[in-house]
């Protein structure tokens, strides 16, 4: 491999390194291993490089910090929710918008074949959802379905079940990434049926403001799951410089802290359907108010803030070298 393509794979994780520490005693250990694997690889290939120089460099001061033992939990977790989960976000966004757009593509087939077809409904959402949510139109209440449990428990379930399913998106990477793409490609469809099944029927708009309560961060949280899984995928496809095996386990990692990161969006989505949904002629504002802050909130934390947090660091880093105060090869 020429250095130019080393370098280019492996860049962006050691910026990573070098401009987020971190005190957590298992992720130093990570780095380090990491790294002494890409400076066994650079002392091979490239010798005499910068390259090796830069390495030692890092790695020596990630090896000092193991032994620093001051491990702050709150402050690490303060690091991952302000910088760790947010850059790797960043560097995945072109996965997130992949699985965006899988997610986008496979939800316009359930509405098309909704369209085409007065099975299609059924046999995606079942009978029994159907010929139930039918006579909630014709008593006047088409979202009763939210008011059949005690809230408590709903919320149980629910959050249970959004869990199980993002993380099931998220696994399923596994199969090369393929398996998925097909979970998107199930969670899509049935999400166009559904939406075209209430427009079919009426009440399209009513169904955005009531069910998008929990839906746009359970959609959401789905489709960043779609990214993880596309992570881990990737790897298992591409090990680059390291065995396969290797390679998937730090895609593995990845995708679990994004899984991690998913966490309170499957709780708030969750309780938004137990506590919050069932109150179907509530306020226009207060649910307008809900659904644009809970999109804004995702497209902020999960896209913009990444990138620009990305893009500093990356830029930090390259007005130092600039100025001769970093040994980063060129």
């Amino acid at each position: 491999m020429r250095e130019a393509l080393f370098l280019k794979l492996n860049r962006e994780r050691w910026d990573q390194y070098d401009k987020v520490p971190t005190e957590d005693p298992d992720e130093l250990a990570e780095r380090f291993v990491r790294l002494t694997d890409d400076l066994a690889f650079a002392r091979t290939f490239y010798p005499k490089s910068k390259t090796v120089k830069y390495l030692n460099g890092l790695a020596s001061r990630i090896h000092l910090s193991i032994y620093k033992n001051k491990k702050e939990k709150q402050s690490r977790i303060i690091t991952f929710w302000k910088y760790e989960l947010p850059l790797l976000m960043g560097s995945y966004q072109k996965q997130l918008l992949y699985a965006f757009i899988f997610f986008v593509c496979f939800t316009l087939i359930g509405i098309l074949s909704a369209y085409y077809d007065d099975n299609f409904i059924r046999l995606i959402l079942g009978d029994g959802y159907v010929d139930m949510t039918n006579e909630n139109i014709e008593n006047g209440d088409p979202f009763g379905v939210y008011k059949q449990q005690d809230q408590t428990t709903m919320f149980i379930m629910i959050a249970v079940n959004n869990i199980f399913v993002s993380f099931r998106v998220f696994v399923m990477g596994l199969l090369w990434g393929v398996g998925t793409v097909y979970d998107l490609f199930r969670n899509g469809v049935m999400l166009g049926s559904f939406e075209y099944y209430f427009f079919s029927k009426g009440v399209g708009f009513e169904s955005i403001l009531v069910v998008f309560i929990h839906g746009t961060l359970e959609i959401s949280a789905i489709v960043i799951a779609g990214a993880a899984g596309l992570v881990l995928g990737n790897s298992v496809l591409f090990p680059r410089t390291y065995t396969r095996i290797q390679s998937m386990m730090l895609g593995a990692k990845d995708g679990i802290k994004i899984m991690i990161g998913l966490v309170p969006v499957f709780i708030v989505a969750a309780f938004f359907e137990g506590f919050v949904t069932r109150y179907t002629g509530m306020p226009l504002g207060l649910s307008l108010f809900i659904l644009i802050g809970s999109l804004t909130f995702i497209i902020l934390y999960f896209v913009i803030y990444p990138i620009r947090l990305r893009r500093k660091v990356l830029g930090n880093h390259q007005l130092n070298s600039n100025h001769g105060h970093s040994a980063y090869p060129s």
